[in-house]
């Protein structure tokens, strides 16, 4: 079940979710032009679990975790690992954005993106394997989306044996499988071996839904006179 559109418009243009997009293609170019020595990049600009989770010393975080924090989330391995984060920012992104306002929305982003990395972290404390990816930050877009515009229909692409079919499905219910599947995934992995980080994104879903509430704008309040 792949979502392709949402049907709802916004109110203002999201140029912080195209922003988001943009710079995550071009740093995705940018690894593949630079061929052999994109591993190096991975493990100096990508979030190491060992190193979010036994680093911290007096004086927190070195300079170059906390970077590593915000650098991960711009670092993808291919181009389906690209496109597909960039295709859900794009279809839920817009919005929340929408929504939030465009500072807000930025900051709720990075924000949701730092806790899922460290959701990750702490499974996987003793990994030195670097996370890379915009997952975690997205699921937390996932996370508003599934709160502020449960009943919003997403054309859905649903493939059916050999036939693929697209269908309007409420929001709840594709992000709702979605969510199934991650925690599915979370607890059949096995621990140590790398892969996809899945409990990034279950903590990055989870923080965009306890999140909102600070974020979201608040609506004015009429007044009855008497």
């Amino acid at each position: 079940m792949i979502p392709l559109k949402a049907d709802l418009p916004t109110r203002s243009v999201p140029f912080i979710t195209v922003a988001l997009i943009l710079s995550n293609v071009v740093m995705y170019l940018f690894s593949k032009a630079i061929g052999p020595n994109v591993n190096a990049m991975f493990f100096k600009y990508g979030a190491i679990p060992h190193q979010l989770i036994h680093d911290f010393g007096m004086n927190g975080l070195p300079a170059p975790v906390i970077k590593s924090l915000f650098s991960s989330m711009f670092l993808h391995v291919g181009f389906l690992h690209v496109g597909g984060n960039m295709l859900y920012l794009w279809i839920f992104g817009n919005n929340v954005e929408d929504e939030l306002g465009h500072s807000k929305f930025l900051i709720f982003y990075l924000l949701c993106g730092v806790i899922a990395a460290y959701s990750h972290a702490f499974i996987e404390s003793e990994s030195k394997v670097p996370m890379v990816g915009a997952s975690g930050a997205v699921s937390g877009i996932l996370g508003a989306y599934f709160l502020l515009f449960p009943r919003a229909k997403i054309l859905t692409l649903i493939p059916i044996g050999f036939f693929i079919t697209t269908i309007r499905i409420p929001a709840l219910a594709v992000i709702g499988v979605w969510v199934l599947g991650q925690l599915m995934y979370a607890v059949t992995s096995v621990k140590g071996q790398g892969g996809i980080a899945w409990f990034a994104h279950i903590g990055g879903f989870i923080a965009g839904l306890l999140l909102l509430r600070f974020f979201r704008k608040k609506r004015p309040r009429w007044r009855k006179s008497f």
